[in-house]
C-alpha cells in the first residue's frame, strides 16, 4: 500500500491527466495538492510511484502519466463517485419519462441516453425474461408462401419473424398448428417451452402432418424472445479515441461490437471474479480479452427489476476517462432505469 501522501500525488496526477491529456510535472502536482509539500519532495515521491509501476515517463518529458497499474490502484482504492450537475439528472428523468410500448424500447433508449450524455459507446442489456409467460401466438400470411410468426408475452413484448413456408404446407395445416400451439403454450413461461416439450408435441397429430416444421418455427421465435437483447449506441464515438493511423483498428472494433458476443460476456458482472461491493465495475484495456481494446476501459453496472430479473448497462471509453463522473453517472442511471422498468411491468399486474 502507498502512504497517504503518495496516494494524494497519484490521485492528483490521474485527475490532471484526465483533464489535460498531458504528462503531469511535479510543479503542477504541488499547486493542486491539498497539503503543502515542496517540489523536491513531490519529485522523490513520484520516483517511488514510478519504481512501483504506478506512473511512467513519456519520451523526454519530465512529467508522468498513469500506468495501467496506477489506474487499477486508483480504481480499487481512491476513486470516489461524483455527484453530477442537476441538469444531468433532469435530462435523464425527462428522457425516461415518456410512454414506451415494450421493454426493449426502454432498454434501447437507455443506451442512447448514456451515449449522448458521455460521448462514449454505450451498451444496455434487458432484464432476463425466462419467467415471462406466453400470452398469444399468431401467424399472419404475407404472401402465398411467406408468413410472419408473432409471439406475445406477458410483459407486453411482441417478437416476430418472417418465414418462407415449404411448398407442401397449406393454410389449413398452419391454422390447425396455431390452435394447438396456443392451447399448449399460452400461460407457460418461456423457459418451459424447451426442446423436450416441442419433441413431445411433434409426435402428436394435434397440429397436422407438418407440425414438426411449424414447431421449429415456434422454437426460433421463443429463443429470440427469451434471449437477452443487447443494444449499442454511439459507435461513432470510438473515433474520439483514435487517430488517422489506426483506422483499421476502429473498423475491426466496429465489427467486434456489431457481430461478436464478446461484449455480452465482458458485461456479465455476475461472473466477474473481481466484482466487489460497489455497483459499478471497471475493466481496463489491459484486463480485457481483445488487443483492440487496450486503450479503452469498460464500465459495467447491474440493475435489478425484482422478480423480472436483472440487466446490465455499460460504457466503453478511453482509459483516461473521468472515472469519478462516469461511475457516479452509472450508479444513478441504473437506479433510474430499474424504476422505469418496474413502473412499466406494473402495468401488466
Amino acid at each position: 500500500m502507498l502512504t497517504e501522501r503518495q496516494e494524494l500525488i497519484l490521485k492528483t496526477i490521474i485527475t490532471d491527466f484526465t483533464q489535460t491529456h498531458e504528462p503531469v510535472g511535479s510543479k503542477t502536482v504541488m499547486k493542486q495538492l491539498p497539503i503543502k509539500v515542496s517540489s523536491a519532495t513531490i519529485r522523490n515521491e513520484m520516483a517511488v510511484l514510478e519504481e512501483q509501476g504506478l506512473i511512467e515517463k513519456t519520451h523526454s518529458s519530465s512529467g508522468r502519466i498513469p500506468s495501467s497499474e496506477g489506474y487499477r490502484y486508483y480504481l480499487d482504492n481512491l476513486v470516489e463517485p461524483l455527484q453530477l450537475p442537476e441538469s444531468v439528472y433532469r435530462t435523464i428523468g425527462s428522457q425516461l419519462d415518456r410512454p414506451f410500448h415494450q421493454v426493449n424500447e426502454i432498454v434501447q433508449e437507455a443506451a442512447r441516453i448514456l451515449s449522448d450524455l458521455t460521448n462514449y459507446t454505450a451498451f444496455a442489456e434487458g432484464p432476463e425474461s425466462h419467467d415471462v409467460k406466453v400470452t398469444g401466438f399468431r401467424i399472419v400470411p404475407l404472401s402465398p408462401r411467406q408468413i410472419m410468426a408473432i409471439l406475445v408475452t406477458s410483459d407486453g413484448n411482441i417478437q416476430n419473424q418472417v418465414y418462407a413456408l415449404p411448398h407442401n404446407i397449406h393454410g389449413e395445416e398452419v391454422e390447425k398448428a396455431v390452435r394447438m400451439i396456443n392451447d399448449q403454450f399460452v400461460g407457460k413461461s418461456l423457459n418451459e417451452i424447451n426442446v423436450s416439450l416441442l419433441s413431445e408435441l411433434a409426435k402428436s397429430e394435434l397440429g397436422g402432418e407438418h407440425v414438426t416444421e411449424l414447431l421449429s418455427l415456434v422454437e426460433d421465435v421463443v429463443k429470440d424472445a427469451a434471449s437477452e437483447q443487447m443494444y449499442v449506441d454511439g459507435q461513432i464515438n470510438l473515433l474520439n479515441n483514435t487517430s488517422e493511423h489506426n483506422v483499421n483498428d476502429i473498423r475491426s472494433l466496429y465489427e467486434l461490437i456489431d457481430h461478436d458476443n464478446l461484449f455480452s460476456n465482458l458485461m456479465d458482472v455476475k461472473t466477474d471474479p473481481k466484482a466487489g461491493k460497489y455497483p459499478v465495475k471497471v475493466k481496463l484495456g489491459s484486463e480485457l480479452s481483445n488487443d483492440l481494446l487496450k486503450n479503452y476501459s469498460l464500465l459495467t453496472a447491474e440493475y435489478s427489476v425484482g422478480s423480472h430479473g436483472k440487466g446490465t448497462i455499460a460504457l466503453l471509453g478511453p482509459t483516461n476517462m473521468p472515472y469519478s463522473q462516469m461511475i457516479g453517472l452509472l450508479e444513478y442511471f441504473r437506479n433510474e432505469l430499474a424504476k422505469k422498468l418496474l413502473d412499466y411491468y406494473g402495468k401488466f399486474q
